[in-house]
């Protein structure tokens, strides 16, 4: 501890531009999380914020693209209302639509379509609660993008007319989509293509996008059960996110980018402490010589690169959320959580401190002839 703490204080400036390349790792480290996180919020913040445990597909359905392919019939409903475990099951429509405000706002929506008296009809921040047949509550994040309460919104190409009653207390979006919660029948009509005044075709009534279901609290529903009973496939909540749009492809780009950082974070720490330790062998094999350890040299020069990484990976860090919260609530979709960046940084220190482990391992081998010039 002595020896490390000797050579950080003469030694600044080389130990200074090691930090400086770690704590600029780490900065970058927190701002890939942040963009991580405020992705995954993008996509499919929607979908968490529903109170479900799972939803029920259409069986065979593709995974990844479920809530634009799936077609259940609302007789499903029924099926697993009934099942053991299950607190409430509802009927749930998801479809993208394009519309435009009476004030000129352009904006893409993804229609939920939900029973107003059901579990799924949402909580507002302002406003009103869902009830009237051209009601619709949207995302608070709606309001940013320009639309008001009261406002009447068409539907592209239908022409069918909605008036904003509401907005959720916070973000809502699906596939990086603004959510807007729509009653199911008339979320139906939509779905079927039926403009104000046209006939409405007799299946339109019948069919909803999958059965939404939340489970007692503490007890497990045997969702293979449920499914052979409604004829249904299910996903857990999570597992229902890779079918929103882009979600899969995003996060795991994202994740690969991170692992990368990871690896070369490892391998910065560990080529310096590998020069460091090769400069410092002649002192090094004078304390072997003085009756120094093998396990003191390590655990004084491990001590040196924890200090080295806490600090450089601290000071990174805190620059990476004050960067950070300059861009939340910004256009990008960027959002920081303590537990991400505090993972992050976790990680960077124990991966620099392996790769430093793996380098001043020599240390040990270092014959203490070596200070009596035995080398030669």
């Amino acid at each position: 501890m002595f020896l490390a703490l000797r050579e950080l204080r003469f030694a600044k400036v080389r130990f200074g531009l090691m930090g400086a390349v770690v704590g600029l790792i780490a900065v970058l480290m927190v701002m890939l999380s942040g963009l991580s996180v405020g992705l995954v919020r993008d996509g499919v913040s929607g979908l968490q914020n529903l109170p479900v445990t799972s939803f029920a597909f259409e069986r065979g359905v593709q995974h990844d693209s479920a809530f634009s392919r799936s077609v259940v019939d609302v007789s499903a409903v029924d099926a697993w209302r009934g099942r053991p475990g299950v607190a409430e099951a509802a009927p749930y429509g998801n479809t993208l639509v394009n519309t435009k405000s009476d004030r000129g706002v352009d904006i893409d929506l993804a229609l939920f379509g939900v029973a107003p008296d059901s579990f799924l009809s949402p909580g507002v921040g302002e406003g009103s609660r869902l009830g009237s047949a051209d009601g619709v509550v949207v995302s608070s994040t709606a309001l940013d993008a320009g639309l008001r309460i009261g406002d009447t919104i068409t539907v592209a190409r239908l022409g069918t007319r909605l008036r904003v009653v509401g907005a959720t207390p916070r973000q809502n979006t699906f596939g990086h989509v603004d959510v807007a919660y729509v009653p199911l029948r008339t979320w139906q009509l939509i779905k079927a293509g039926a403009a104000p005044g046209d006939p409405v075709p007799a299946h339109a009534a019948q069919e909803i996008t999958a059965v939404a279901v939340r489970a007692k609290p503490g007890a497990s529903v045997d969702l293979a059960a449920g499914d052979a009973a409604a004829r249904t496939e299910s996903l857990a909540l999570e597992d229902s996110y890779g079918a929103s749009p882009g979600y899969s492809a995003e996060t795991s780009t994202l994740q690969l980018i991170q692992v990368f950082l990871y690896a070369i974070s490892a391998l910065v720490v560990g080529a310096f402490f590998a020069v460091w330790a090769i400069q410092r062998k002649h002192e090094v094999a004078v304390l072997r010589a003085m009756g120094a350890s093998r396990g003191w040299l390590l655990r004084d020069a491990l001590t040196q690169a924890f200090l080295l990484l806490v600090a450089a990976v601290a000071i990174g860090a805190g620059i990476g959320v004050g960067l950070g919260s300059l861009i939340t609530g910004g256009g990008m979709p960027f959002a920081l959580s303590a537990p991400s960046v505090t993972a992050a940084a976790a990680g960077l220190v124990l991966l620099g401190l392996a790769g430093a482990g793996a380098a001043v391992a020599r240390i040990a081998s270092i014959d203490p002839a070596t200070a009596l010039g035995g080398n030669r």
